[in-house]
């Protein structure tokens, strides 16, 4: 009997349709002739919590610290036991056993624990499915590889999972023992993805706090020319008062020079035309389709994610979700006209976009060498009826759908002109954009473009017909919404203040992964450390203090970067153990930096600032009875939160009884 373990049920129901005999529906498993598939549902398997390792763990106390296991332990989780014990008595009729996880790393580590676990010794093939329509499907099963190659992928991401162990465990422990002294009733819980997004709202929201704006002021001059009108605005020279952008800070001379440039005439000295084509945006990755369905829908990272798998487990309308890749295999492209036909034919949006596409045309999204474990977000081609779908669902549908079909226009041609007069010897600028082709511009509604200029000739003169001073105020940066978090989570080099580091990260894949950023928010606002205020998320003074209290490196970006940059290492080939070997060694001195008066100093003047907004009463409520659901005796969650990074991610612990709490402790 063949064994085929996929990552989740829908992933298996797929396979076994895929198969040449019929399947039958079992309990935990689907026979199909001679082969049997079966399924994990997320991780089974969770790294065991300290107390695995020695009784005495189970009392948190700071003496303990760092806890460093010597030989790791995986310990099933309390809702997976059952399909867990199904695979057991499958694992053991099997002569042969196929991974079927996702095409990832954390796909790689889901299946291969729970196979290596339940004490596989034979030979594992590898399956790997980034798209459950049936065609795709069979394509995979014809293509089955040696599980081996894929062993370099399943070390980094076991040593991610015990690396976020180690860090979150000690860390969270340090931190919540001085909030006890600190006065604080509760888990501090820290994690190495979590607490940088934490410390980027932070250090946003203090930066709007401590904003002082001033004024400025801009002069127009309206000119008329030989085809037109234009509005240009002054450029002054260094000789007045101006901030580092250029801007001007007294009134007095652009009023002065306002009086002076009734009916004056001047001279285009300088003209810049310059054509661009701009070829499509690119079919979307998760993160990138999280940005734009907040911005034009209001949809928060977590119900994009949300959304994305029912369209692809439950409905069948998208591929693999997950992907950080934005770009299509050219083995696609063949199909893709009948697969837009087919999932564009109900809906009269879509049907609009589909008449005008050229299907001749071939963009920059169609590149192997650009496509990884997965591909970019793209219908399957099955019918999309949006009747049959909540509203929210259809519109991240027909975002989806919209990049793949803009991939079937031509580009965006513009002439950008910009002009420079010397009007009174002083220097006048006006820009505009002209379109010349739209291309793919019509399936998006974008922001107004510049608008046009009229008809320009080098060296011709102008005559100022009228003026005005207008007074504007420097404004802050804006408070992170999901979007612009997702966002600065994708990029965050630009985060970055070590030029060195932000060269490096450059070419990494920020903080977090596709499957995890919208959960790592929705886990902050659970945690009580952000608030929703509208759109906007905001530090609360929970949030703010701790970010006060810890060492720089964990309130910031670059230590979790880095990491990304040592487990791609490992994937290729490296050793681990010096890369846990360090991390042991930095939480030495981690945990020694735990600081209960600092802490308290920061929760003190948190909660003195009126600017820093307090945890909403229902957070407080839901902490509070998680709080107390920990307290009841639920030792086997780790401090990491690593037991499921696909679900997951940061950290989160099972505290003790506050009354427990000896001087030891301390």
């Amino acid at each position: 009997m063949r064994l085929i373990i996929a990552e989740k049920p829908s992933l298996a129901r797929a396979i076994a349709e895929a198969l040449p005999a019929s399947a039958q529906r079992r309990d935990g498993y689907i026979e199909a002739g001679d082969t049997i598939v079966s399924w994990c549902v997320g991780h089974l398997l969770e790294q065991a919590p300290p107390d695995a390792y020695d009784a005495a763990f189970k009392t948190w106390r700071r003496d303990h610290l760092p806890i460093v296991p010597q030989q790791w332990k995986l310990t099933p989780r309390p809702k997976a036991r059952s399909q867990l014990g199904v695979l057991r008595g499958l694992i053991k009729r099997a002569a042969s056993v196929v991974h079927a996880g996702d095409p990832d790393r954390e796909g790689q580590l889901l299946v291969q624990e729970v196979i290596e676990y339940l004490g596989w010794k034979g030979a594992i093939a590898r399956l790997l499915i980034s798209d459950l329509n049936r065609p795709a499907v069979v394509r995979a099963l014809s293509r089955i590889e040696d599980n081996s190659h894929y062993l370099p992928l399943y070390r980094a991401a076991e040593t991610r999972a015990r690396a976020d162990w180690l860090y979150g465990i000690n860390l969270t422990r340090a931190w919540t023992l001085i909030g006890r002294q600190a006065g604080h009733d509760g888990v501090l819980s820290i994690g190495r993805v979590q607490t940088p997004v934490l410390g980027l709202v932070v250090r946003r929201d203090e930066e709007i706090r401590d904003f002082t704006p001033y004024p400025f002021f801009v002069l127009w001059a309206q000119l008329a020319v030989a085809s037109g009108q234009l509005r240009a605005w002054w450029v002054p020279g260094e000789g007045h008062r101006l901030d580092e952008r250029g801007r001007l800070l007294d009134r007095q001379p652009a009023d002065t020079l306002a009086e002076r440039l009734q009916g004056a005439q001047g001279q285009l000295t300088n003209l810049d035309r310059r054509q661009r084509r701009q070829p499509p945006p690119l079919p979307y990755s998760l993160s990138a389709l999280q940005v734009d369905a907040a911005r034009r829908h209001g949809l928060s990272a977590k119900a994009v994610l949300d959304i994305c798998q029912r369209l692809y487990e439950r409905h069948q309308l998208i591929t693999y979700p997950r992907s950080d890749c934005r770009y299509l295999p050219r083995e696609h492209l063949k199909g893709m006209p009948q697969q837009l036909a087919s999932a564009c034919a109900q809906d009269d949006v879509l049907s609009r976009w589909l008449a005008n596409a050229d299907m001749s045309l071939r963009s920059r999204a169609w590149d192997d060498t650009r496509v990884g474990a997965h591909h970019a977000l793209s219908p399957t081609g099955k019918p999309f009826d949006p009747t049959r779908l909540t509203r929210q669902e259809a519109d991240v549908y027909r975002l989806i759908t919209r990049n793949v079909l803009a991939q079937f226009y031509p580009p965006l041609e513009t002439c950008e002109v910009k002009a420079e007069f010397i009007i009174l010897d002083e220097r006048f600028r006006a820009s505009g954009q002209e379109i010349i082709a739209p291309g793919w511009k019509p399936l998006f509604t974008t922001r107004e473009e510049t608008p046009p200029l009229p008809s320009l000739r080098q060296g011709e003169s102008c005559r100022v017909f009228a003026t005005e001073v207008e007074e504007k105020q420097t404004r802050p940066p804006e408070h992170f919404t999901d979007a612009s978090l997702i966002k600065a989570m994708m990029n965050i080099a630009r985060y970055v203040e070590d030029s060195e580091v932000r060269r490096t990260l450059r070419d990494t894949d920020g903080l977090g992964t596709e499957a995890t950023r919208a959960n790592i928010i929705e886990t902050l606002i659970e945690r009580c450390y952000l608030v929703r205020d509208g759109k906007s998320l905001r530090a609360t003074q929970l949030g703010v203090a701790l970010i006060q209290s810890v060492p720089p490196a964990v309130g910031r970006p670059e230590r979790t970067a880095l990491w990304e940059q040592r487990l791609e290492a490992i994937a290729n080939q490296d050793n681990p153990a010096p890369f846990l070997d360090a991390l042991v060694n930095d939480l030495h001195q981690l945990v020694a930096a735990a600081d209960s008066q600092r802490l308290a100093q920061a929760l003190s003047e948190a909660r003195q600032h009126q600017a820093i907004p307090d945890a909403t009463p229902r957070q407080r409520r839901r902490s509070t009875t998680s709080r107390r659901s920990s307290k009841a005796g639920n030792s086997s969650r780790t401090a990491s939160g690593t037991g499921s990074r696909k679900s997951r991610s940061g950290a989160s612990s099972s505290a003790p009884r506050r009354r427990r709490r000896t001087t030891e402790e301390s």
